[in-house]
């Protein structure tokens, strides 16, 4: 329940140490909560949740714990100037990925968990972060869950965590949220985009006759991506604004990331990433290829699809450029679809290869190229900037839908094709002249919404002498 005047809602949780923080402000890391609780008493572990504006705060005594609900519900506590509120937690701890008895432990390794990556991160990015809160030593970019990565100091990283939990690398995305890891010291192999050691500058890469340049060494780590293949220089970003950030930056440090934006496909970067995504746990009699591409399209271009026939369930989908792979692992990895959930994760291949086709349960073919489709997205530079790139939300924006076609009728369509049922519905105004309209679904649940999306997505209309293309995504609303 919420907090109120009296403070009784705060109680009927059973009390415990942790106590669950609502109402942060967008720009709040794991430093702003200390500095305005630990008056309560000592704070053994904060765990961020920055798009809920959310976080747990572990106390180590009880009575501190008390103090801080009992105290937000009777006068405004703020927490980087916004008035918090507080709860007891339904757990008695937070859990920690290093699982040590120690509630007070940490580790010279953090992990860092990368949400809402629309930009690429990058060894050089997460540098230019983490290095001014303190010396880096190495650092392991990772994707089989999501854009993930450990960063070494030379010490105990408690500083790092608490200047740069849930804060935005660029404004509004890619934002940190950051734990300790299990490993106390990382072993890297070699120095490109996905790994670096910075006491050994000079780590031969092992990627002989690939045609890859070796990147230019500038002093400790490269500050630029001009001479790297990816084409010219795109805006410059700045880091976390917020002062704790800057406080304790060093007086030299970079104020800003440069990031490459994709110019074209032919790019590819190195070898642990790759523009094809291997999805799994798909429904094998309502999955097929253009579905698939209904649904990943929101991301990314889609080249080709191809189902495996040695593992059931399973298919490739090689798009248009690493990002989108990104992107796709970000926002569809374990949702569930036609009660099975996805898992989303880089390929080990490089392309996918038209071999041992088949026919899948519905009749269609197990291999589809969209190299030509004209429903892919992102073909232009203006046309990728027009997309809104958002996890699956429960409301859907259509378009290109003819203006005689009624409520009833777009329900009829859900029923006809076994899909849910929208709850709301919303057209936009449109112009006298206009010879299509756009607007909202709601559904129940997310679950519904991306059902819909990927059934139909692209669903042709037809109405007498002409048929209209539906197109659907999510729409960007809180």
């Amino acid at each position: 329940g919420l907090c109120t005047d009296n403070g009784e809602d705060a109680h009927r949780i059973a009390p415990s140490p942790v106590v669950h923080v609502r109402g942060l402000c967008e720009s709040v890391v794991e430093g702003d909560l200390v500095e305005a609780l630990e008056k309560f008493g000592n704070i053994c572990y904060v765990m961020m949740m920055p798009f809920k504006r959310q976080a747990l705060v572990e106390f180590e005594a009880m009575e501190s714990a008390d103090q801080c609900v009992t105290c937000g519900a009777n006068e405004a506590v703020y927490i980087a100037g916004q008035q918090a509120f507080f709860n007891y937690s339904t757990s008695k701890r937070i859990t920690r990925p290093t699982n040590a008895d120690d509630p007070n432990s940490g580790n010279k390794v953090l992990l860092l968990s990368i949400q809402n990556p629309l930009y690429p991160i990058t060894t050089d990015v997460l540098y230019t972060v983490c290095n001014p809160i303190g010396n880096v030593l190495r650092i392991v970019i990772f994707k089989r869950n999501g854009i993930q990565a450990m960063v070494e100091y030379p010490f105990w990283s408690q500083k790092a965590k608490s200047a740069l939990n849930g804060a935005d690398i660029y404004a509004g995305c890619c934002t940190l949220k950051i734990e300790y890891a299990r490993p106390t010291r990382l072993n890297v192999l070699r120095n490109d985009n996905d790994s670096w050691d910075y006491t050994k500058p000079f780590l031969v890469r092992r990627e002989r006759g690939k045609g890859r340049q070796r990147q230019a060494i500038l002093g400790e780590h490269p500050s630029s991506y001009s001479d790297n293949g990816y084409g010219p220089h795109c805006p410059l970003l700045p880091v976390p604004s917020n002062n704790r950030y800057k406080r304790s930056s060093l007086h030299d440090a970079q104020e800003v990331v440069a990031y490459p934006l994709p110019q074209t496909s032919s790019y590819m970067g190195h070898a642990s990433s790759s523009s094809v995504a291997m999805v799994s746990g798909l429904h094998p009699a309502k999955m097929n290829c253009t579905r698939i591409f209904n649904l990943f399209c929101l991301y990314g271009n889609i080249e080709k699809v191809k189902f495996m026939k040695s593992v059931p369930g399973t298919a490739l989908v090689e798009m248009g450029d690493e990002y989108a792979v990104d992107r796709s692992i970000t926002h569809l990895n374990s949702i569930k679809v036609f009660s099975k959930r996805l898992n989303v994760c880089v390929s080990k291949q490089h392309a996918v290869i038209p071999s041992q086709v088949f026919e899948l349960e519905d009749g269609s073919s197990s291999y589809k190229d969209f190299g030509m489709t004209r429903n892919n997205r992102f073909s232009s530079v203006g046309q990728a900037s027009k997309n809104i790139i958002q996890p699956p939300a429960t409301v859907l924006h259509f378009y290109n839908v003819p203006p005689c076609i009624t409520e009833d009728e777009l329900q009829r369509l859900c029923t006809e094709h076994e899909v849910p049922g929208f709850i709301k519905f919303k057209v936009f105004d449109a112009k006298p002249s206009s010879k299509t309209i756009s607007g909202l679904f709601e559904f129940d649940n997310k679950t519904h919404a991306v059902e819909v999306l990927t059934v139909l997505n692209h669903h042709q209309i037809r109405i007498p002498s002409k048929y209209c293309v539906l197109l659907r995504r999510e729409c960007l609303l809180q």
